[in-house]
């Protein structure tokens, strides 16, 4: 059976009900960003009968898509507000920027692979994100043209938080990203900026993500 639009909204219904309400996302601004969002049109055709189960998804570009109970813990963590400035590194098929795009008044997405870059780009002005921009390059670099930023967060685990990332961060910014050795359980930490330049740094669990690649990221990886 072919899904409709029909039935993806009420997939779309059901997963913020089940996988984020049910499990402690309760921010009305998150709920309602991924209610937004078509999750269907981020994976390819084969996949989005499957795209509001709670798992990830392949995408283009042999990558992965983040479940999206995930993607909103990210998101919670990050405490992005209305008129923030946010940079997602590693924007693989778009869909967490897209999300992030209904709260944030401007979305840099940074993607080391251009065919995940083209696609993601397609993506955004078929649907009309247009305060997304998508960047192709080094993401551990972050993206000093558009800095500052008031939240960072990563799709990919690094050794470290990259010094590029803590420079472009506004004062009181959060970052949000897995840190840990590739193919084992990583932590999902938060580093906020304190106003004096240090940060706080708090973990929020066991996930396990691709690795950072990039200059202050995996370089064997």
């Amino acid at each position: 059976m072919v899904a409709t639009a029909t039935d993806f909204t009420a997939e779309r219904e059901a997963m913020v009900e089940r996988q984020l309400r049910r499990r402690g996302i309760t921010d009305g601004k998150i709920l309602d960003a991924f209610l937004a969002v078509p999750r269907e049109a981020f994976v390819g055709a084969a996949y989005a009968h499957l795209a509001y189960g709670d798992h990830p998804l392949p995408i283009e570009a042999g990558q992965t898509i983040s479940q999206p109970y995930i993607v909103a813990l990210m998101i919670e963590a990050a405490a992005i507000e209305v008129g923030d400035r946010v940079l997602e590194v590693g924007s693989g098929s778009g869909y967490a920027a897209a999300v992030i795009s209904r709260i944030a008044a401007k979305v840099v997405g940074i993607e080391r692979q251009h065919e995940l870059v083209e696609v993601a780009r397609g993506r955004m002005r078929r649907l009309g994100y247009d305060n997304v921009d998508i960047v192709e390059g080094d993401g551990t670099r972050g993206c000093a043209a558009e800095a500052p930023f008031d939240a960072i967060l990563a799709a990919a685990s690094g050794s470290h938080v990259p010094d590029p990332w803590l420079e472009q961060l506004s004062e009181c910014g959060n970052i949000v990203m897995p840190v840990g050795q590739p193919g084992w359980v990583q932590e999902l930490i938060k580093v906020t900026k304190r106003p004096d330049g240090t940060v706080e740094r708090q973990n929020l669990g066991g996930v396990r993500f691709v690795p950072l690649i990039g200059e202050e990221g995996w370089k064997n990886a």
